[in-house]
């Protein structure tokens, strides 16, 4: 059979085509899957302590601005810069000889009044009062006396014994003993309720006063000797003797560190889930290992410029390896998980609508994403609260916009798009002659 060249022209070009679709039919099929390669972590079950980090000011535990009450030239120290006192140890005096002349003559009035109390109280008062008893009880027996002379004249008087005259007489005689004997008596009278309380208040009050100035002298000579209120170290003496020492202004600083106070500001909410004694670690600069402390104080007021809570770290000071006034950083343990699901902080990715997940790797090898609860975050580690179990293995590096469903392979992370994507912002060499 006679075919057309036109007919055989027609069927090699549907036989080329038929073989051109099958071809590439089959090399579609033979390209494998691409994988990605990924860091993988299990899903682990492990203690995590929530913590709250800040930075803080080193203080002294206690600090005590020692300031003269009286200006006086000092007259001498008797303690340097970084000297260790104790409380009520001497540390300077002040030029006080008017105020030593000033007391002895004040304790001098004071001895006199003290002699003066004592001869009111012990002879004069006592030898007054018994004078106006004595007297009393010597114008009663005149009375009495003349009472019993004046009854007999009467009686002999009446029988015509004696003229009237001596009956006169003896009546005014009992008159004027009457008399004496009221006066006496009133005396008397004043004297246990007036006089005697009257005149050892007097002595008593003129003890006082001198006792009073006597004090304020003494108190003007303790003035100008400078004891220490604490325990501590001098820091700070900015004067030498001779120089005047002004009233009001610090002559010697003296500061307790054998610990030190951290103190910082935290939010209200951190500080709400803080309680006094919970443990605390101060990392100081220059020095590698964290030191141990507890939280001492938590101010029940929120400070009114910055609304945050104060809040002071205790810290031991061996050796006086702090200094007062260092910044230091400061973690606080708030509480403690037992059993917490922990997967690394960078496996943790935030979505488009603003939901936590991670990318679960499947038995075959595919990245799903997962969404997941957050817990307490401790370094760099989180707790998964929901959303996960012990074992699964979750990407913690290279799942950054990673599709449902990829090919991964468990690895060293394949960063090359992110490097891709970091290559066109950088300028070409060719662009730039390959000068720098």
């Amino acid at each position: 059979m006679r075919i057309s060249r036109n007919n055989t022209t027609n069927l090699a070009a549907i036989l080329l085509a038929a073989c051109t679709v099958l071809t590439g039919c089959k090399a579609k099929d033979e390209v494998p899957a691409t994988e990605v390669n990924v860091e993988a972590v299990a899903v682990t079950q492990q203690p995590l302590t929530q913590e709250v980090t800040a930075d803080a000011i080193l203080a002294p535990l206690a600090q005590a601005a020692i300031t003269p009450k009286i200006t006086a030239p000092v007259h001498q120290f008797y303690v340097q810069r970084g000297a260790k006192v104790k409380a009520g140890q001497l540390l300077a005096v002040l030029e006080n000889r008017d105020l030593t002349a000033a007391e002895l003559d004040n304790k001098g009035a004071y001895d006199q009044a003290q002699a003066a109390f004592a001869t009111a109280t012990k002879a004069s008062v006592p030898e007054d009062y018994q004078k106006a008893e004595h007297d009393v009880a010597q114008t009663k027996a005149n009375l009495d006396l003349q009472q019993s002379i004046y009854n007999a004249r009467k009686a002999l008087f009446a029988q015509g014994a004696i003229p009237g005259r001596d009956l006169d007489t003896a009546a005014a005689a009992l008159v004027q003993s009457q008399a004496a004997y009221d006066i006496a008596s009133q005396h008397l009278a004043s004297q246990k309720a007036v006089t005697r309380d009257a005149a050892i208040e007097s002595a008593k009050g003129q003890l006082l006063s001198a006792q009073g100035k006597y004090q304020g002298a003494q108190a003007s000579v303790s003035y100008s000797e400078i004891h220490s209120p604490i325990d501590g170290v001098v820091t700070d003496r900015p004067l030498f003797a001779g120089e005047i020492a002004a009233a009001g202004q610090p002559l010697v600083t003296v500061m307790d560190v054998s610990s030190l106070l951290a103190k910082t500001h935290l939010s209200q909410g951190q500080a709400q889930q803080m309680h006094i004694g919970d443990e605390a670690e101060v990392a100081v600069p220059g020095i590698d290992e964290p030191f141990k402390g507890k939280v001492t104080l938590i101010s029940p007021a929120l400070d009114p410029g910055s609304t945050t809570v104060e809040v002071w770290i205790k810290v031991l000071n061996r050796g006086g390896v702090l200094k007062a006034g260092t910044p230091v950083k400061v973690t606080v343990a708030l509480k403690t998980i037992p059993d917490a699901l922990v997967v690394p902080t960078a496996a943790i990715v935030t979505d488009t609508a603003g939901k936590k997940q991670v990318m679960v790797i499947a038995p075959d090898s595919t990245a799903h994403h997962r969404e997941v609860e957050l817990g307490i975050s401790q370094d760099d580690k989180t707790q998964i609260t929901k959303g996960l179990q012990v074992g699964e293995k979750v990407i913690s590096s290279g799942a950054y916009a990673m599709d449902e469903g990829t090919k991964v392979k468990i690895g060293a992370a394949d960063d090359k798009a992110d490097d891709k994507e970091a290559d066109k912002d950088k300028p070409s060499a060719a662009k730039d002659g390959g000068k720098d």
